[in-house]
């Protein structure tokens, strides 16, 4: 049954998200720039990042925060926009996302080059909104520097950076487990912390998140080794296979595929530890959240 609930709270949720992406990412950009970058945000992905944050708001008594909204729809922005720039030819040269032709392939490298840089700026404008009543600006300021370091050479830029960097190079686990703290779960734990920022929460419960968050984070990236090495194209929505074709390392490269799984259901419950710890009473969804992406076929 709690399941079924979540289902439900996850599906009205992302309705919300998904109306404030319509409102908030312009379609009268000059040039054609609106469209590449609805283009690219719109109407796809499993929103995972959105998820963390505003489940993490439920969790600190945050439910229904204009600050949350906006961090869920800013951070989904930055996702977006790393999506478009990682699919072009100077990076991983990709045809399909999402199950539709990646940016680039649709409008062109310039225009799919500006929409990443555009929406990238967009997340912030989110965060910044004008009037001080809806978010406080020390709270904006806060959510801002959350994202932006997660975003940047400490995060996300610099865990692409060691990626494209790495083809064809023997890490090890732990070389391997530094670039995808940095690639894929910097932002996912900055969902969870932004989230956080929203509500009331002490020293405990913070640190219970910031753990939760690291250890989902890498679970992700794991599932995304081990998804790319055992499902087709079609169920992915994005080619299959593509990190072998590039001779990157992966967590089945590096680990095999049976310790790789293993690997993930073993964040999954630090995941689950570290909520326990935080000793929040409304996490439920959280908790859910750590099972479906172990879980997830996709």
């Amino acid at each position: 049954m709690r399941r079924d609930e979540f289902d439900c709270w996850a599906k009205d949720t992302l309705d919300t998200v998904e109306g404030a992406l319509e409102r908030w990412v312009p379609s009268l950009a000059p040039a054609g720039l609106g469209e590449a970058m609805r283009y690219g945000v719109l109407d796809g992905g499993k929103r995972l990042r959105p998820l963390l944050v505003l489940s993490a708001a439920e969790a600190v008594g945050a439910h229904g925060s204009e600050a949350a909204l906006r961090a869920a729809c800013a951070v989904e922005l930055i996702h977006a926009y790393s999506l478009i720039h990682d699919d072009m030819p100077c990076m991983d040269n990709d045809v399909l996302r999402r199950g539709k032709p990646t940016v680039h392939v649709q409008f062109g490298q310039a225009r799919a080059m500006l929409a990443g840089d555009a929406m990238q700026a967009l997340a912030f404008e989110v965060l910044t909104c004008e009037h001080d009543d809806a978010v406080p600006p020390a709270l904006q300021a806060r959510l801002c520097g959350l994202l932006a370091r997660a975003a940047g050479q400490d995060g996300m830029a610099g865990g692409q950076a060691i990626d494209l960097a790495s083809v064809g190079q023997g890490l090890d686990e732990q070389a391997l487990c530094d670039m995808h703290r940095r690639k894929t779960g910097a932002l996912l734990q900055a969902s969870v912390m932004m989230g956080a920022a929203c509500g009331r929460v002490d020293a405990a419960a913070l640190a219970g998140l910031r753990d939760y968050g690291a250890a989902i984070g890498l679970a992700f990236q794991v599932m995304d080794d081990i998804l790319d090495a055992t499902q087709a194209s079609h169920t992915l929505g994005k080619t299959a296979g593509k990190d072998a074709h590039h001779n990157k390392p992966t967590y089945v490269t590096v680990l095999g595929l049976a310790a790789a799984q293993r690997r993930a259901h073993d964040l999954r419950e630090q995941a689950h530890a570290a909520l326990a710890r935080s000793g929040l009473r409304d996490a439920a969804w959280l908790s859910l959240l750590a099972d479906k992406v172990v879980e997830r076929d996709c």
